[in-house]
């Protein structure tokens, strides 16, 4: 029996998420009016308001996942608060639109009322550096459908842009480049496997690695970065033609998602410093190279597709924004996807 690790084999099962979507397909596309903008699969829906305006409602949701145990166990659920808004901001961001309110949503067997205090801090907090109101939300106590200690974080962000101004990777053509942005850590995926590994390991959040310097949870527990300010001066300049958040699936899937039919992504990947983090996680847990890839953002938290004469300015506006980046890649002619070289 084969001891590497997989995403599925942590009990994650990436097809079958995939194959209850796309059942659930029809459903969704059957409540759609004039009003939905692209048809869906987007990082965030896009509604368009009623005629006579020219604003586009974006919205997403999202959740920590299991990096909310964790923080649990380190005492840092304020982090989940934050990183749950956060990843909507970006969402929202990556087609050009401002985010404008969250809905945060907090849930577990035996609510301890400091460890939900601290969530809605820290989702409060992300909110006031993002310009974003916390509207509202829920704060649900469900014993039996969820075990005693864990806790679902979750927030739904939603913000608006001109529909002239929308940036959904219908513009992307061959020989724009690839620009990627620096991550601030794993953000939010993937910590199902990452428990594996610490479990496999004996490891906790304290376990100093000596590759890392320190322990453990200064770099699993690290705050997912926001990508707003520079998205945003992006699309100000008019060269973002579109944008991923690289959330569940890793650069290859959600590069794939904004790609135009005929378009196709080469992603180099010795063009950046892959951190410390993944290595030891691959090598730990014997991750095969595809899983980490499918599964982790590998160092690059968002991605950019501007004009290639163009690419080095943009990285420099990003950097001025304090999200630091490279050029990684380029689009060429071929069928929809990501290939990492």
């Amino acid at each position: 029996m084969s001891d590497l690790l997989t995403y599925r084999a942590a009990g994650v099962d990436r097809e079958a998420v995939g194959r209850a979507l796309a059942r659930a397909d029809a459903a969704i596309r059957s409540t759609y009016t004039a009003a939905v903008v692209g048809g869906g699969g987007h990082f965030a829906g896009l509604y368009r308001l009623p005629a006579g305006s020219d604003l586009v409602l974006v919205a997403s949701v999202d959740g920590v996942g299991t990096k909310a145990l964790l923080l649990a166990r380190a005492g840092r659920l304020d982090v989940a608060g934050r990183d749950a808004v956060v990843h909507g901001v970006n969402d929202v961001a990556v087609v050009g639109a401002t985010p404008l309110l969250a809905l945060d949503y907090v849930a577990g067997g035996d609510l301890d009322e400091d460890a939900v205090a601290a969530v809605i801090a820290g989702a409060a907090a992300a909110c006031r550096e993002e310009g974003v109101v916390l509207l509202g939300g829920e704060t649900a106590q469900m014993p039996g459908v969820y075990r005693p200690g864990a806790l679902d974080v979750a927030a739904c962000v939603v913000g608006v842009v001109e529909a002239g101004r929308l940036c959904d990777g219908s513009a992307i053509r061959p020989t724009d480049a690839v620009i990627g942005l620096a991550s601030s850590g794993l953000h939010t995926n993937g910590y199902s496997l990452v428990r594996a590994v610490l479990d496999r390991c004996g490891w906790t959040p304290d376990t100093v690695v000596e590759d890392l310097g320190g322990p453990l949870g200064e770099v699993l527990l690290h705050p997912h970065r926001s990508y707003r300010r520079a998205l945003l001066a992006l699309a100000r300049t008019g060269w973002l033609r579109g944008a991923a958040h690289i959330t569940g699936g890793g650069l290859p899937a959600n590069v794939s998602r904004i790609l135009p039919a005929g378009c196709r992504a080469r992603v180099f990947s010795g063009s950046w410093p892959v951190p410390a983090v993944y290595h030891v996680l691959a090598r730990a847990g014997r991750i095969p190279p595809q899983e980490m890839w499918a599964t982790f953002n590998m160092g690059v938290g968002a991605c950019a597709v501007v004009p290639a004469d163009r690419a080095e300015a943009a990285v420099e506006i990003c950097r001025a924004q304090d999200a630091p980046g490279w050029i990684i890649g380029e689009v060429v002619a071929g069928e929809r996807g990501v290939d990492v070289v």
